[in-house]
């Protein structure tokens, strides 16, 4: 299966558990998916993750995922406002994402989404779990910011 690796962060750390387990695939700020058609709303998270047994069976596709990660991650930077934020973790939700994770790397916190009524906030002393869509998986919060200050 097609990778995207990251030397730090988030994005190592679900991309080794993700190859370690053979659960899917882990995406990277390049890959797109289709959140909702006609009219068409594209998101580009962050870092991204598919479940294995929703990859196709050709593979990564080459363009458009035309449906939701099952994880999509969101790393706030200084010019985001919440309120756009907060949009597109209801897109990602509504068009099927099972869990949205957003990291605010000033505070060194993440907001996690099962769905737009079950949302809560973690500190850099919390660990953040993968829930039911990536069993197992656990991290110190703190760790996820590693190249943030």
């Amino acid at each position: 299966m097609h990778t995207v690796f990251w030397p730090f962060g988030v994005g190592a750390l679900l991309l080794r558990f993700a190859m370690e387990h053979d659960l899917g695939v882990v995406c990277g700020d390049s890959t797109s998916y289709v959140l909702q058609y006609d009219p068409d709303v594209v998101r580009i998270p962050d870092v991204s993750f598919v479940a294995k047994a929703r990859v196709p069976e050709t593979g990564v596709p080459a363009g458009f995922w035309p449906f939701a990660p099952d994880l999509a991650v969101e790393i706030v930077s200084p010019t985001d406002l919440a309120e756009d934020v907060h949009g597109k973790v209801l897109e990602y939700l509504e068009a099927g994402a099972r869990l949205v994770w957003v990291l605010w790397p000033r505070d060194r916190r993440v907001t996690v989404y099962t769905s737009a009524a079950a949302g809560y906030e973690l500190g850099p002393d919390d660990v953040l779990d993968g829930g039911d869509v990536l069993p197992g998986f656990e991290a110190e919060v703190s760790g996820l910011f590693c190249m943030a200050r």
